[in-house]
């Protein structure tokens, strides 16, 4: 896709109008228009047929009459018509023409601007590795007296490396493409999913004495892997290429795709569970063994395993110091975080990869200590089902499971394991039970994103928010929002021109001129704790009658106002520290200069890709609780009803955190894993 000459015709009509102005590639319109097709095929074959009936809608008279132009095809329009039609989609008040006019402009956004020279016209500084002279807060610190022993940022000289030679793989580890035959096999336990919750359940039950299989559908990756392409790597470190998102486009779900899942590709920001959340847990949920009391030294092993320690001050990225130094000037609470790394360089590159090994991802800690102890790990193999193939009698060994997966290349695996642990992520997982006829209750519902959105402020100076440690510091100012529970907080994300370009709104020399001031761009996201509204599923995951995964999602009356307060706080925090003009990424850009206009930012539409709005917690869709009806798994993580089947990942948390999940996940999935293996002890295939 596109594969029809109507939708090439206008895939390169509409590319004309978006890029007017923007720097210029090297490639010709054919090479640009087969890469934007090559990158649609790391969508699912239902999505990228919708991308083709974006394409064949904004083509059609019907789409152009629409926008008050002549009834004819788009490719056909003067220049002029062209961009009324773009100007009068973007605020169409028809969904359908928003979600796929944004779609497209997206899409050739992140193509062009994957481009290198076209990112470098905008001052992007490229790859770390290949460059001679870093920015102030890159590399190392200075030599120096750590502030804590954990300390885990680098100080003094460090040997950066260079060109990087494949590494061989692990004993135990087996890529997909290897098994050029059928094959059938046994096990203790079967674990589907490498992410915070896989990688953790897998070692634990390995380190307990289990024969343990882990299926991860994602590719093996090293260091040598992570080249710090910024664009290439998304294709092939998150889940669907990186363009996966709901069903109407209006939010992008920022998704693990690799061994490690997200925390191959996260921020490494690790927070504990909020001592209120956890209480919430116990009295809406029914967890046991979850209090503050109980979990505290179980946040304090998982530090211990993933080497988190406090990001000294002096190594806070520009983007960082705007937060903290903004945050203070207003009087409002901001800390520094703790990141699970060692010997970090401040490269920026964490969304794809540490090619340092300074990230201590679930592919330097947990993994590892899996294989150590035995686990065989199976990678590039999707699974298609999870069979019961015994009839539970209710006592002893739980029934014996069937797990089928196969390869890209057709070869099935089959593994049989009275245990079964799926940790597949929010998506991943539901769609997996709904498949496997394991589905029902509150399997696939109640879906919780932190739904996020970004605020810039645009300074006379060079701010950079492409380099440093993207994530060091959070204002939690409101995460308790007018005395409830449920609030936000604000961090900074790394910004790479291709993920810029797609974020910022607009289309054209509009376009062009914010990306102009890439490097000027000081960036904030607001993060909300959704689900303020209590009893009110906002979203779910679920297969529909084709067979095809269906993601929805709705902001809540009570989580909308908790998004528009964050946009005004965030613009709040840049006009503190001097910005000259805040702007929100609705789809017609709000705009304050001054705190007296500040109010404003709060005035524009949250309706369906009307806002920029994304996520990277992907949870909830398989909540521990004691209502069947409500919930996908008991307390200690098992599908009601479903003997030995478990549950490990973000779906499995009852509620929206408030903090950024990878600690969580970690320290539920090592509390359960313990369980299990207590538990089942004596289990053996």
């Amino acid at each position: 896709m596109p594969h029809t000459p109507f939708q090439q015709e206008t895939l390169g009509a509409l590319a004309d109008c978006i890029l007017e102005g923007a720097p210029a590639g090297h490639e010709s319109r054919a090479e640009f228009l087969a890469r934007c097709s090559a990158r649609l095929h790391t969508l699912p074959l239902h999505r990228r047929a919708l991308m083709g009936t974006a394409l064949d809608l904004l083509g059609s008279g019907t789409a152009t009459l629409l926008a008050g132009c002549p009834p004819r095809p788009f490719a056909q329009l003067t220049a002029t018509q062209q961009r009324r039609c773009c100007l009068a989609w973007t605020e169409s008040a028809l969904p359908p023409i928003r979600s796929a006019w944004q779609a497209i402009r997206r899409l050739v956004l992140t193509v062009h601007y994957a481009q290198p020279e076209v990112a470098g016209a905008v001052g992007y500084d490229g790859p770390f590795q290949a460059r001679q002279q870093f920015r102030p807060f890159e590399g190392p610190l200075p030599d120096g007296p750590r502030i804590t022993p954990a300390e885990p940022v680098a100080r003094g000289p460090v040997i950066l490396p260079g060109a990087l030679p494949p590494e061989p793989l692990p004993a135990g580890v087996h890529r997909g493409a290897s098994l050029t035959t059928d094959l059938s096999r046994r096990a203790d336990v079967v674990v589907i999913g490498t992410g915070a919750g896989g990688a953790v359940a897998a070692a634990t039950l390995a380190e307990a004495g289990y024969d343990v299989v882990v299926i991860e559908s994602g590719p093996w990756v090293t260091r040598a892997d992570f080249t710090e392409q910024d664009a290439a790597l998304t294709e092939r470190l998150f889940a669907d290429g990186g363009l996966r998102a709901t069903d109407d486009g209006a939010i992008a779900l920022l998704q693990g795709g690799a061994v490690g899942g997200g925390s191959t590709v996260n921020w490494m920001m690790m927070l504990r569970t909020p001592d209120y959340v956890l209480e919430q847990w116990a009295r809406e949920a029914g967890t046991d063994g979850m209090t503050p009391a109980d979990m505290a030294p179980v946040f304090a092993q998982v530090e211990r395993d993933v080497h988190a320690g406090l990001v000294p001050h002096d190594a806070h990225s520009a983007n960082n110091q705007l937060l903290w130094n903004g945050a203070r000037a207003l009087g409002w609470r901001v800390h520094s975080g703790m990141i699970n790394a060692r010997q970090c360089v401040r490269c920026g590159f964490c969304s794809f990869g540490c090619r340092h090994d300074a990230k201590q991802s679930v592919l330097r800690t947990y993994l590892p200590r899996a294989g150590a102890a035995g686990a065989t790990l199976y990678t590039d193999l999707s699974v298609t089902q999870v069979e019961v193939i015994e009839r539970d009698t209710g006592r002893g060994t739980p029934p014996r499971k069937r797990v089928h997966a196969s390869t890209p290349q057709g070869t099935h695996v089959t593994v049989d394991a009275p245990l079964v642990v799926v940790a597949a992520g929010a998506v991943g997982t539901p769609v997996l039970l709904q498949r496997s006829g394991l589905g029902g209750g509150g399997v696939g519902h109640w879906l919780r994103l932190h739904p996020t959105t970004m605020v810039n402020g645009v300074y006379d100076r060079d701010i950079v928010p492409s380099t440093g440690i993207p994530l060091t510091t959070m204002c939690d100012e409101f995460i308790r929002w007018r005395g409830t529970d449920y609030g936000f907080w604000i961090e900074t994300p790394p910004m790479h021109p291709a993920h810029t370009a797609t974020v910022l709104p607009g289309f054209g020399a509009a376009h062009a001129a914010s990306m102009a001031r890439f490097n000027r761009l000081g960036v904030f996201i607001g993060l909300t704790r959704d689900g303020a509204a209590r009893g009110v599923s906002s979203g779910r995951v679920t297969v529909n009658r084709r067979g095809e995964t269906s993601i929805r999602y709705r902001l809540t009356p009570d989580d909308e106002q908790r998004v528009r307060a964050s946009i005004v706080a965030m613009g709040r925090l840049h006009l503190a520290m001097g910005a000259s003009a805040v702007e929100t990424v609705h789809a017609t850009p709000i705009v304050a200069r001054s705190m007296a206009a500040v109010e404003s930012l709060a005035t524009g539409a949250l309706s369906p890709n009307r806002l920029a709005l994304f996520s990277a917690h992907v949870n909830g869709t398989c909540r521990m609780g004691t209502d069947m009806a409500t919930s996908g798994a008991t307390p200690d993580g098992e599908r009601h009803g479903v003997r030995g089947l478990y549950i490990t990942d973000g779906s499995l948390l009852p509620t929206a955190l408030g903090v950024n999940p990878q600690e969580t996940i970690m320290a539920v999935a090592q509390l359960l894993a313990s369980r299990i293996a207590a538990r089942h002890r004596g289990v053996s295939q």
